[in-house]
């Protein structure tokens, strides 16, 4: 189980809570409600619920984040943190109960978008409310109260239960409820347009072109929907063989009438507060994840012996540069054709957050070395060199990566795949088991949180980013 963070004790805090002008009566009172857990449920439930209300109130005392002064903003810090070392302790005791509870004793598939509303009304206080999220809404992320930490908190405590866990990630697994129409749609008419993503056919594959062109295929919020569908049908697909990840074209003056792959997370969303917390889960246990281990099915768990998931082997086309979360789909994926003039980076030092599970897989090809100098480090792999090639399979002239993505695709079905899907099971079960990969993304959850609200992200933003100057 993983540590709460520590707080210091009341006795030794209640300075700072003074000097910011709070009533002593309510500190006193709010400090003394502190509860322990205990084994029964429904008590610790109202009492943690008081203590955590008592919170909010002081809370609510406090100019808003970018009116407070020093000493008001060391008071808003130590009352968040005795909140959230509550949420660890009483996760801690009752995460089991408490999701059994939100999916109806395990009964019922509830993906992370849904779960995080439900589980604050069912325990009030351990996560933010809707609408507490909405008031969040209205400020860039460097004034943002961080509300959603609690969000990677509570995920951090389902995801490192087995049970819980797992069927957390089973949920995720499955085809969106919009997905069966969207289906029927494209295989009448060949081809679907979903906005920011479009499904179409060459040959016996079936191609999902990731589509925001005016941010160069980047990813926020309004793009993970219409992937995660595109990709729930390139699976559910009945007429192709293989499936193909690639990049739309962009409107970019420097790029114009190129494509481009990714270039990640969108930066300026990003800065300007529009993009949730929970962008990192449905990102990294929704399409990508989907790539990797195909869809599940409601009565199987996905690593169950047999046809436990639908699934195809995956191509990757990797025009101009894959970077961030373009850079981490490379690494789900069977096959990678690249242009020869075409980069991979993975920025997260100089963003300030984690590269999605690019820490759990990208030493699978690179080796230890390379991939933290890539992480820690800024390192650019050059698609067209020894080091790029590990990621790699072939290497295409830019003009030619029409030509190249047909040629791949014939070799990789000239044959048929009977056997594709049982080899990419068959690695996967020894590099990246399920519970590798939970065991991973519950630390994920808690720990970029935390980065998603730190202020040096903000500070690293303005210096490599040029944030200030960008415009949505």
């Amino acid at each position: 189980m993983q540590k709460a963070r520590l707080v210091p004790g009341p006795a030794a805090t209640s300075t700072p809570l003074a000097a910011a002008g709070l009533s002593g009566s309510a500190v006193n009172a709010w400090l003394t409600s502190r509860p322990e857990p205990s084994a029964n449920f429904k008590r610790d439930t109202a009492a943690f619920e008081k203590f955590w209300r008592l919170a909010a109130d002081l809370r609510a005392k406090l100019p808003e984040k970018a009116a407070r002064t020093i000493t008001e903003t060391e008071a808003a810090a130590f009352i968040l943190g005795s909140e959230r070392s509550a949420r660890e302790a009483f996760l801690a005791a009752h995460v089991e109960a408490v999701y059994r509870k939100l999916t109806n004793d395990c009964s019922s598939f509830v993906r992370v978008e849904r779960l995080a509303l439900d589980a604050a009304d069912l325990v009030p206080g351990l996560v933010p409310t809707a609408d507490a999220l909405r008031r969040e809404q209205r400020w860039s992320l460097k004034d943002k109260e961080g509300l959603e930490i609690d969000q990677g908190i509570f995920f951090a405590h389902v995801l490192a239960h087995e049970n819980a866990g797992r069927h957390l990630l089973h949920a995720m697994l499955l085809p969106l409820p919009e997905t069966a129409e969207h289906l029927a749609y494209f295989e009448k008419h060949g081809t679907l347009d979903l906005g920011h993503a479009e499904v179409s056919r060459i040959g016996k594959a079936v191609v999902v072109e990731m589509r925001s062109p005016r941010f160069l295929n980047a990813m926020d919020d309004a793009t993970l929907g219409p992937i995660e569908v595109a990709v729930d049908v390139a699976l559910l697909d009945p007429t192709s063989e293989v499936a193909v990840l690639r990049g739309g074209f962009v409107e970019h003056p420097k790029y114009g009438g190129r494509r481009i792959f990714s270039s990640g997370i969108n930066l300026t969303r990003l800065y300007y507060g529009q993009i949730a917390f929970l962008f990192y889960l449905r990102h990294a246990l929704g399409y990508e994840h989907k790539i990797f281990r195909g869809l599940a099915k409601p009565d199987a768990s996905p690593e169950d012996a047999g046809s436990a998931t639908l699934e195809k082997p995956w191509i990757a086309t990797v025009d101009t540069f894959a970077i961030g979360g373009g850079c981490q789909h490379l690494l789900v994926v069977d096959y990678v054709l690249a242009a020869s003039d075409a980069y991979l980076s993975l920025p997260a030092r100089k963003e300030g957050i984690m590269p999605g599970a690019a820490n759990l897989r990208l030493a699978r090809f690179t080796g230890d070395r390379i991939a933290r100098q890539a992480i820690m480090y800024g390192r650019r792999l050059d698609c067209d060199t020894p080091e790029g090639r590990l990621v790699c399979d072939e290497i295409a002239p830019p003009e030619k990566m029409d030509d190249a993505l047909k040629g791949v695709i014939e070799g990789l079905t000239s044959s048929g795949v009977v056997s594709a899907v049982a080899n990419r099971r068959g690695f996967r079960i020894g590099q990246e088991p399920l519970d590798l990969f939970r065991r991973y993304m519950a630390l994920y959850s808690r720990e970029q949180a935390y980065c998603h609200f730190h202020p040096t992200l903000i500070t690293n933003l303005e210096r490599h980013w040029n944030a200030k100057e960008r415009k949505l």
